[in-house]
């Protein structure tokens, strides 16, 4: 008996080629969250940070870049590897958090909606290509393709993109160290129907939104240092809560997806989880396969580009899984017939994941 199901047929991305390493912040002066100085050289600081993240670097998008002009890389890069006619996507959903944000002022610049500019830049004339935009914290691309994956299951479209792009390197405060985690980046997806009767595709989803207790962990807000940027917000994160929070919940809703769709955690082969902190990550892969009664994760089974690539949001997920099919990201791979679990975690706050079997 075939089923209909939602399989990948295209990814693409776009790095940024500023590439910001720990000499960038080195003058940088570093408030508390009531700026008062830091009683720490920036050295120290920098490599403390470096030893809790993993990030040794990530990567700033140039002054002629917005946030709609790398999501239109990365969905060309994904419409080249797959091949298909531009024209047969029936959705666009650029999923974002702070829309074009312009470099001199800081501020945000959401309409038209980034779809409807990426769509315009990719030159698509059909009117039949709805182009919408979604916000949903870092995990905004998960969610995106859970919606389309929704829709096609039902059988009202056949054919669909999601990009996740922000630019989070123009809404970080340069005096709060929380800065030194965000980067730029955007990745995409191209997904279709197929009628499968092998178990391939999109298998199982959750998704959940804790607001009434964890909606303050990640706000925008002003300066540490009042004398600047008077009118411009920056985002703000009280990390140690949201540490705490992904610990507790992350690992729970990925057990529940892989139950959902009735597959046992021996047969994942790989854990593609958003990219916010490298040590976070590996806590919580370590508390998904404990609650498994499990006691060390299989090696392999987490690849990272954080320590390069910095926390680029919607972006991270989209952009490992095309490094991964496309032999980029070496000592990992997905071939037919693989399972890998897809996670993420961000302001809301907001947990989704879904379960992928390789076509």
């Amino acid at each position: 008996m075939t089923t209909r199901r939602t399989v990948i047929v295209g990814t693409g991305c776009y790095i940024p080629e500023r590439r910001i390493l720990k000499d960038f912040f080195l003058n940088h002066d570093f408030r508390g969250t009531r700026g008062e100085p830091i009683p720490k050289s920036n050295d120290e600081i920098l490599t403390q940070f470096e030893e809790i993240t993993g990030i040794r670097e990530r990567r700033y998008v140039t002054d002629d870049l917005m946030t709609s002009d790398i999501a239109y890389a990365a969905a060309n890069d994904a419409l080249e590897s797959s091949g298909i006619d531009r024209e047969s996507l029936d959705f666009i959903i650029v999923a974002h958090n702070f829309g074009d944000v312009v470099p001199e002022s800081r501020r945000s610049d959401l309409v038209p909606a980034l779809a409807a500019r990426v769509k315009a830049k990719l030159r698509i004339e059909t009117p039949r290509t709805v182009a919408f935009d979604l916000v949903f914290g870092c995990p905004g691309w998960v969610q995106g393709v859970i919606q389309l994956d929704a829709m096609i299951r039902a059988g009202d479209i056949r054919r669909g993109m999601v990009i996740g792009a922000d630019t989070l390197s123009r809404i970080s405060d340069p005096h709060d160290r929380d800065s030194l985690i965000y980067a730029d980046g955007a990745g995409a997806v191209i997904l279709e129907a197929r009628d499968t009767d092998n178990g391939e595709g999109i298998l199982a989803w959750v998704a959940r939104s804790d607001t009434l207790d964890h909606s303050g962990m990640l706000v925008m807000g002003p300066s540490y240092k009042d004398e600047v940027f008077l009118e411009a917000l920056f985002l703000k994160m009280e990390g140690r809560k949201l540490y705490k929070y992904a610990l507790q919940n992350v690992a729970g809703a990925m057990k529940s997806c892989l139950e959902k769709a009735g597959v046992e955690v021996a047969d994942v082969k790989k854990i593609l989880l958003h990219q916010a902190n490298g040590k976070m990550d590996e806590a919580i892969v370590d508390a998904f396969y404990a609650l498994h009664g499990i006691a060390k994760p299989p090696d392999g089974v987490l690849p990272m580009t954080i320590s390069w690539l910095g926390n680029s949001s919607v972006a991270t997920v989209p952009t490992l899984l095309d490094h991964i099919v496309k032999g980029k990201l070496e000592g990992h791979a997905l071939v037919s017939g693989d399972y890998a679990l897809f996670a993420s975690v961000g302001a809301g706050m907001n947990i989704n994941a879904f379960l992928y079997r390789m076509p």
